[in-house]
């Protein structure tokens, strides 16, 4: 009896973050049969039918013995059809076609075509990133390279054909990647919008500076046509650029979900999602059958807009409640558990009622308050409490819609940065804010003096605020005293604070 095993190295992704698989090919004699063990999902499944044609529409007989594929580890299921090129490699090497020990060291993924050609994958990127610190030469399909050569220091050979990859082992030509990577991280700013564009609103603008500065949660209030959506979109360009990480954890995720719209770069702009109130459960956390990033770690290291908040499912909206304490979001199914990061800001806004007129003096409320009372009321408690700045807009009057534009993103961008940098070397960590501060940090780093508690012991027992929300303010107080470039925190400051939890009793009966 005749036998021999391959083994030839893959990867594979679980949540952002790549993992090593080895193909294991073991052929034997016997009566020809191919079987794929190893937890192999559906699309796994299918690539012996896959490689089968693709080996045969190359030239070469198919060996007409009893096939076994393993991927190792077989505790972790295999998703997707990286693992066709690796396993057409392994049976190539066993038909004599390629020399054995020519494939060592070598990374492989690709999806086959019935004729043989390579198609493009996702998650690409977290793959090469895992496995460069073992592996130096990679092949990939063509459509992917200019994706995978973000990774520096590591060979990329793009490949659109089996023939390809059959005809440089046995000697032949490296194929080309013409492709010309950019590196540079600067935000360019295609699409930029300025908030001098928004007239009026200035105690909204106050309110985003102070939550760009700290990334802080906010919710706007105000009636319809009020400008709560065209000030929201200009957020993310008054944040800090991205860091490096940050940037590519950032494209990682986008590269999983198979939304990268330019693979020659990293990505550059913090996220803006802003997902229309229709969307399911699994489409916001993320999910499906391959479990895929949703529109939450598609926000990470940017900003999730929710407008119309009380149109969401309440079903929805309530699970976001863990990632915006944890800052990265769990995910179970029967087969996988994944984790996906979640470090976004989360900026919502809302009508007053289901008419928009109510307390806006702008025309006559026709809710009814048990209306009123059922429209407020999709929100609940713990989500808002989780919410830091709560801010009301009000429709302009002729004069000020007809002005002169207001302070511009250039301007509240130069403060934000100069916010943003006292906390960095207060923390020395360039990714830390005040938002994001424990108890023991807040207790370190939010002191106040004898008034300022006895004024916020005025507030936690008038407004029955819960430990969430003193801890809330008491953040929020910090990040005004730094946009004022304050060490300590100063009367007016927790003042400030205090007032942008105002709208809690006034709205929400708290």
């Amino acid at each position: 009896m005749f036998v021999m095993i391959t083994k030839i190295i893959s990867g594979g992704v679980i949540g952002i973050n790549g993992y090593d698989v080895f193909v294991e090919v073991f052929i034997s004699n016997g009566l020809p049969a191919f079987d794929i063990v190893g937890l192999p999902g559906t699309a796994v499944k299918e690539a012996k039918e896959r490689v089968r044609a693709a080996i045969k529409n190359c030239g070469f007989e198919f060996p007409a013995k009893r096939i076994t594929v393993n991927l190792a580890p077989a505790d972790i299921r295999k998703e997707g059809p990286y693992f066709d090129l690796p396993i057409a490699m392994g049976l190539l090497v066993f038909m004599g076609v390629i020399k054995e020990g020519k494939t060592n060291d070598v990374f492989f993924a690709g999806e086959l075509s019935l004729d043989g050609h390579v198609r493009p994958i996702n998650g690409i990127l977290p793959m090469i990133h895992h496995s460069s610190q073992k592996y130096k030469t990679f092949i990939i399909p063509h459509e992917n390279i200019k994706e995978a050569e973000l990774i520096k220091n590591v060979e990329i050979i793009g490949v659109s054909h089996l023939k390809e990859v059959i005809d440089y082992f046995r000697g032949g030509s490296k194929p080309k990647n013409d492709i010309v990577i950019e590196e540079t991280l600067e935000n360019e700013n295609n699409h930029f919008l300025d908030f001098a564009d928004v007239k009026g609103q200035e105690n909204v603008k106050r309110a985003l500076t102070i939550a760009a500065s700290g990334s802080h949660n906010a919710l706007i209030i105000g009636p319809p046509g009020s400008g709560k959506t065209m000030v929201a979109k200009r957020i993310p360009f008054i944040l800090p650029d991205l860091t490096v990480e940050e940037s590519l954890t950032t494209t990682k995720i986008y590269s999983i979900a198979g939304r990268l719209k330019d693979k020659t770069k990293l990505i550059k702009e913090r996220p803006f999602r802003s997902p229309h109130h229709t969307i399911s459960y699994a489409a916001l956390v993320g999910g499906g059958k391959v479990v895929k990033p949703g529109e939450i770690s598609l926000s990470h290291n940017g900003v999730l807009f929710l407008d119309e908040l009380p149109e969401f499912s309440r079903n929805v909206l309530e699970v976001m409640r863990q990632p915006l304490e944890d800052k990265e979001i769990h995910i179970s199914r029967a087969n996988e558990s994944v984790v996906y990061p979640s470090k976004f800001m989360l900026i919502t806004a809302m009508n007053p009622c289901p008419c928009g007129n109510y307390g806006t003096g702008a025309g006559e409320c026709k809710c009814s308050p048990n209306a009123i009372s059922k429209y407020i009321g999709k929100i609940s408690g713990p989500l808002l409490d989780r919410i830091d700045i709560h801010v009301e807009s009000f429709r302009g009057d002729y004069e000020t819609l007809s002005g002169k534009k207001s302070i511009s993103t250039a301007e509240i961008k130069e403060r934000v940065l100069r916010a943003c940098e006292m906390q960095h070397k207060r923390y020395g960590d360039k990714n830390k804010y005040n938002a994001h501060l424990n108890v023991a940090e807040i207790e370190q780093y939010c002191k106040l003096d004898k008034t300022g508690n006895e004024i916020l012991k005025q507030a936690f027992d008038k407004l029955g605020m819960s430990a969430r929300a003193y801890h809330k303010i008491l953040k929020l107080a910090r990040t005004i005293a730094d946009l004022e470039e304050s060490e300590t925190i100063e009367i007016l400051h927790l003042t400030e604070a205090l007032n942008f939890r105002s709208l809690d009793r006034r709205y929400f009966n708290l």
